[in-house]
């Protein structure tokens, strides 16, 4: 059963990317391999502003389930592009063990 609207049917294929919280999308990233990441971003990117044109048709306060998933894997989009554009790794370079775990999701 489909999980993101429809027009964005190709992305179901990475409906897993499409994670409530922050601290979900960093597990994500770093759990997945470069090849995953890699894959994830070549068909997601593409279709960005054509998904941020779909979300902006509705309020932010009132998104129907489909278009909030839609928003998370946007966001998990984002947390994969560092790796994907600049470092070639899911991890941030030269960081060793640090990490950083927000208190406070984002209000949106």
């Amino acid at each position: 059963m489909p999980t993101l609207p429809t027009e964005f049917g190709e992305l179901e294929l990475f409906a897993d990317w499409s994670l409530e919280t922050e601290a979900e999308r960093y597990a994500k990233r770093l759990s997945s391999t470069m090849d995953e990441l890699q894959s994830f971003y070549d068909t997601a990117f593409p279709r960005l502003e054509e998904a941020i044109e779909y979300l902006n048709k509705f309020d932010l306060n009132a998104l129907p389930p489909d278009a909030t998933r839609l928003l998370w894997l946007l966001y998990s989009l984002v947390n994969a592009s560092f790796p994907v554009e600049v470092w070639r790794q899911p991890r941030v370079p030269d960081s060793g063990a640090a990490s950083m775990d927000m208190l406070i999701e984002p209000a949106v």
